[in-house]
């Protein structure tokens, strides 16, 4: 049975027709892109909510967790500083985060997103049953 938890997003994104993906991070991340065919495309509200530019020819990329472990692994991406947070931000796929870096997120982040944390959390266990 799905839970209201289910139903919230670990991905705000689209896809224009000229291939380019648009991507809302976080609330009022409002991002623009003036597509090859002249059209604007914009996307806002990061995993809060969606406002979308309706052109028509977008193709919407969101994710839920109420979507397969498999889609919400390759979609949800966490900003990393590296190791020694020493680097410049940088996003990496969940499925490409090692089982350890997971779990010192979930251990050591407070104030994370309970989405992305229930998302963690299913991909550990999903990782431990090795569907992986």
């Amino acid at each position: 049975m799905k839970t209201d938890i289910d139903y919230s997003m670990i991905r705000n994104a689209m896809r224009t027709p000229d291939g380019t993906i648009l991507q809302s991070r976080h609330r009022h991340d409002y991002v623009t892109h003036k597509d090859a065919n002249g059209k604007v495309y914009m996307l806002d509200g990061g995993l809060s909510y969606v406002r979308s530019s309706a052109n028509g020819d977008e193709e919407h990329l969101t994710v839920t967790l109420a979507d397969p472990q498999e889609q919400v692994r390759e979609a949800l991406e966490w900003g990393t500083y590296g190791k020694d947070s020493d680097q410049p931000l940088s996003y990496i796929k969940l499925c490409d985060m090692s089982t350890a870096h997971v779990n010192a997120v979930l251990a050591n982040v407070p104030s994370i997103n309970p989405a992305i944390k229930v998302a963690m959390e299913r991909d550990v266990e999903f990782r431990e049953n090795g569907k992986e």
